[in-house]
């Protein structure tokens, strides 16, 4: 019997994989368009990025949304 799958895209991502997998497919450039967050758009990084992502639900799951919505072009 094969284990079950789960549904949700983000099972057993993180937010630093997510965020690394929507940089190298988009662009800082392109997500700070998308989300208009500073931390996208003044003096990008990573570290940045996961820091104030961490603190703000709201930006988090947007920054998840769109993971979401690019999941089907994003590489496995």
């Amino acid at each position: 019997m094969e284990p079950q799958k789960s549904k949700d895209p983000l099972h057993g991502k993180t937010l630093e994989a997510i965020l690394n997998a929507l940089v190298a497919h988009l662009g800082w450039g392109e997500m700070g368009y998308r989300i208009r967050i500073n931390c996208f758009l003044d003096n990008p990084s990573i570290n940045s990025s996961l820091k104030f992502l961490r603190k703000t639900p709201w930006a988090r799951k947007k920054v998840e949304d769109l993971y979401i919505e690019c999941s089907k072009d994003l590489p496995a």
